[in-house]
């Protein structure tokens, strides 16, 4: 049995679970915040709110098998929708995410200390204490990191600020604090077993020593529609173009800007995502453009089907699980190397690579989708045959069938 655990509970994360709990291999799920639709008190809360806490509901497996946490988490949420900059910003701030995974860590490693399964399942910055007491328990450290290692990124980003002083407050990786970064090269050490959704993610952790054998290649997957929704035709005119995304350099946000810049009346552009730090570029660009700051999962969909093309020009990213949505609705992609776009993308067929800070390659690939209507309609049908192939299902086939590597199941016990 598996204990996994995870401070907010992503799409990958709820994926893990259904594979886990869908396999007969879930112990139990640590969390901070949990919240059950079914509760009276659900519907007397006000829409705002209740919103919020349906991105807490996991349905995916009973409400016996979770263990909440939920203290310095929703004070951390509080002080984020008051504004409180101070109180959650740094990593040594009180309500810091890095402060609510650790509380976490320390409940997850204390449980451990009773338990009896045979392998812990968790995440990067979540994972220190709960190894050390994996350890001394003789149970399986497995260790999933979604994105590049830190001293990849941090050098790719601390160059990035130097090249766009403009947008360097947006750029978190630079204020790392030392013990967080030793932490994170701790939890990596002591993994027996290391899940990457791509080999970018794999490549980057050659600067860590990390054994070829330790490390596991596991792609996420896209939205699945059971009836794929009929996408509205493109009316003539303007390019719709997307981007989906904290507007953060690290998924290169000044590149798409200028490259809108460039291609004048020819496109529009939506953003949708949560800004970071105090940038006026930004502030600029949500004016002269369209900006949706937060919505739920499924209105992100029900954009993307209104949309012609995703831009994601990411600079460091382990896996845009945003590119498979966007294919899964009909959407050619263009992005980078860097992005794990090379897991499924196919260039020019189902979108096009462009090389990292090069606004003038999507200039130029945004161009030729807007000239050319018959081209745009190849690539989005290109686009939803590719993202059939990269379902969830097929993810948490695969993530069973690596878990039956990693781990001295019994015959029959975990199988693809």
């Amino acid at each position: 049995m598996v204990i996994l655990s995870h401070p907010v509970g992503n799409q990958n994360v709820r994926q893990a679970l259904a594979a886990l709990h869908g396999e007969g291999l879930l112990d139990r799920y640590y969390t901070t915040v949990y919240w059950n639709q079914a509760w009276p008190l659900d519907s007397w809360l006000p829409g705002g709110i209740r919103r919020e806490l349906h991105r807490r509901c996991y349905p995916q497996i009973p409400t016996s098998m979770i263990d909440a946490t939920p203290l310095r988490e929703s004070m951390r949420l509080l002080a984020i929708k008051l504004g409180m900059r101070s109180l959650t910003r740094r990593d040594e701030a009180p309500l810091s995410i890095m402060r609510v995974s650790s509380t976490l860590d320390a409940r997850v490693a204390a449980a451990i200390e009773r338990s009896s399964s045979r392998a812990v399942y968790t995440y990067a910055g979540t994972a220190l204490h709960t190894f050390h007491a994996a350890h001394r328990q003789g149970m399986t450290c497995i260790y999933e990191l979604p994105g590049g290692h830190w001293h990849f990124n941090a050098a790719l980003l601390r160059e990035e600020a130097e090249l766009q002083p403009d947008y360097a407050s947006t750029i978190e990786i630079v204020e790392r604090s030392q013990k967080l970064l030793a932490c994170a090269d701790e939890e990596l050490a002591m993994a027996d077993a290391v899940i990457v959704p791509s080999h970018f993610v794999e490549r980057t952790l050659s600067c860590a020593n990390v054994p070829s054998g330790k490390l596991f290649v596991v792609p996420y997957g896209a939205h699945e529609y059971a009836n794929p929704p009929a996408r509205p035709p493109r009316k003539a005119g303007k390019l719709r173009v997307l981007f989906v995304g904290a507007l953060i350099q690290g998924k290169g946000i000044s590149y798409a800007i200028d490259a809108m810049k460039m291609v004048g009346s020819l496109a529009e552009l939506t953003l949708i995502g949560r800004r970071v730090g105090r940038c006026r570029a930004i502030d600029n660009a949500i004016s002269e453009n369209r900006w949706i700051e937060s919505i739920p999962h499924s209105a992100v969909l029900e954009e993307m089907l209104k949309h012609d093309v995703l831009v994601l020009p990411s600079i460091s990213e382990g896996f845009g699980l945003v590119i498979l949505e966007a294919l899964s609705c009909g959407l050619p992609v263009i992005t980078t190397q860097n992005s794990g776009g090379p897991e499924v993308i196919r260039d020019e067929r189902e979108g096009y690579f462009v090389p990292i800070r090069s606004a003038e390659a999507i200039a130029e690939k945004l161009e030729l989708l807007a000239r050319d209507p018959a081209l745009l309609e190849s690539m989005s049908e290109a686009a939803l045959r590719r993202a059939r192939e990269f379902t969830w299902a097929n993810y948490r086939a695969k993530l069973v069938a690596t878990l039956g590597q990693i781990l001295p199941m019994e015959k029959g016990a975990c199988h693809a």
